[in-house]
């Protein structure tokens, strides 16, 4: 269920909705219940293979689930993915107040059981018009993977098939049913 009121990226970070899953677009804030389980265990394992393969690498860094990131202004929005990494050389380098305003390179999306097409479309785009270069989005009901690129190229995965990272993450890969297997 989402609820509507005009914010901006400061509000938001200013005043946190305790127990929540909450994101801004367009100024309008959508608040969500938390995330189940079996979301959270599908995140968590992309999260982990990609931390990692960052540990060997050292090329970047991944974010925790619900992490804001500010990616557009007047009205803002602030997306908060499943998953994020960002290249070494883009991280910011200091700490801000609120949300950092970067698009990561890659973003992970674990669908949910009650999210819409429309909305998961929506937010696909918003990632690519920020600068993303690419966004998986896992459903873990379907096992399957859907690959956005900045590019507008997309390809559709099945659990025999593997999540690579392409030009983002050089060398990465991990199979699907691995991150989706119950």
């Amino acid at each position: 269920m989402s609820q509507s009121l005009y914010m901006t990226s400061e509000d938001l970070a200013l005043h946190p909705i305790p127990d929540k899953r909450t994101e801004l677009v367009r100024g309008r804030l959508v608040i969500r219940e938390p995330a189940k389980r079996f979301h959270g265990k599908v995140a968590a394992r992309v999260l982990i293979e990609i931390g990692l393969y960052l540990k060997e690498h050292q090329i970047g860094s991944v974010c925790a689930a619900e992490t804001g990131f500010t990616i557009a202004r007047r009205p803002d929005t602030v997306r908060a993915p499943d998953v994020a990494y960002i290249r070494a050389d883009r991280e910011p380098t200091e700490e801000v107040v609120g949300f950092d305003e970067i698009a990561p390179d890659l973003v992970v999306e674990v669908l949910s059981a009650g999210d819409r097409a429309g909305m998961v479309r929506t937010k696909v785009q918003h990632w690519l018009r920020a600068g993303t270069l690419l966004v998986w989005l896992i459903d873990p009901r379907k096992r399957s993977a859907h690959v956005f690129r900045a590019d507008g190229s997309d390809t559709p995965l099945t659990a025999a098939d593997f999540l690579d990272g392409e030009t983002v993450l050089p060398g990465f890969r991990t199979s699907v049913a691995a991150l989706v297997a119950r």
